[in-house]
């Protein structure tokens, strides 16, 4: 049989619930066209009743596994609710979309970006592998319209851009529902008083002429979103600019090698 990727744990106490570790990658060896492995994992979930908690640790890996596995989830009778630990990444991302509540750890990151294969063969083949490529990223676009309420032409503009967010910005996106441990926090504010002091101590330091500091806020992360080809454009940018200006053309650079050759 091959690796198992995932790992169940049956809780403690009076209600039938579970966890599911979905740790590492999804698949390392495929299960498209493979019965066994998907028909465990079926009889593992529906093997118990009860709610399920979902911790994601993945950076992704067989797109088909993925379907396969938030469509059960989907399909679950119970109530499901996802946690991503560190990372949801790739086929990882839409595995989390399969949780009626959706909680993303504060220090966890989350990336989504066009699918990927292997192919060979002429240009038939070729164009053959560009179509399923794109039929394959529909299929994940609709799992992240269908949480996220977002238009289908930024999410796709998000996957073209290979873009990775943090907890804050999963959130905002609608990726996630909530930031774990959000409301512990917000509880460790004793009185309304004691808020009202901070504001007002965060007005003074505006008023000093220092850099000003949002004692409120002081744990919350600010939302981020990164984009590989935007930073890949913005480092070309920063290169080409320092480049010298009098550079040497390509042709006055063969007539020197010619020179030596000689």
């Amino acid at each position: 049989m091959r690796r198992k990727f995932w790992n169940w744990v049956k809780n403690e106490g009076e209600l039938e619930e579970r966890t599911l570790f979905l740790n590492g990658q999804i698949s390392d060896e495929t299960w498209f066209g493979d019965e066994v492995t998907p028909q465990l994992f079926k009889e593992e979930l529906i093997a118990g009743k009860g709610n399920v908690t979902v911790w994601i640790n993945s950076p992704g890996g067989d797109v088909f596994a993925a379907a396969q596995i938030y469509n059960m989830l989907r399909d679950y009778k119970g109530h499901v609710t996802v946690r991503i630990d560190a990372l949801a990444a790739s086929a990882a991302s839409v595995i989390a979309m399969a949780g009626e509540t959706v909680l993303v750890s504060p220090v966890a990151m989350m990336m989504v970006h066009n699918p990927a294969t292997i192919a060979m063969g002429n240009t038939i083949a070729m164009k053959k592998a560009i179509g399923m490529l794109s039929e394959v990223k529909e299929s994940i676009l609709n799992a992240y319209e269908e949480k996220t309420g977002l238009n289908r032409e930024k999410l796709s503009h998000m996957m073209d851009e290979e873009t990775w967010f943090n907890a804050k910005k999963a959130v905002e996106l609608g990726f996630a529902d909530r930031i774990l441990f959000e409301e512990e926090r917000k509880e460790e504010k004793n009185s309304q008083k004691e808020l009202a002091q901070d504001e007002e101590e965060a007005e003074r330091y505006k008023r000093d002429g220092k850099k000003a500091m949002n004692i409120i806020l002081s744990h919350e992360e600010d939302a981020m979103m990164y984009s590989r080809k935007a930073m890949d454009a913005s480092i070309l940018s920063t290169v080409s600019d320092k480049m010298p200006k009098d550079m040497i053309p390509v042709n006055q650079l063969e007539k020197r090698l010619s020179l030596l050759t000689h």
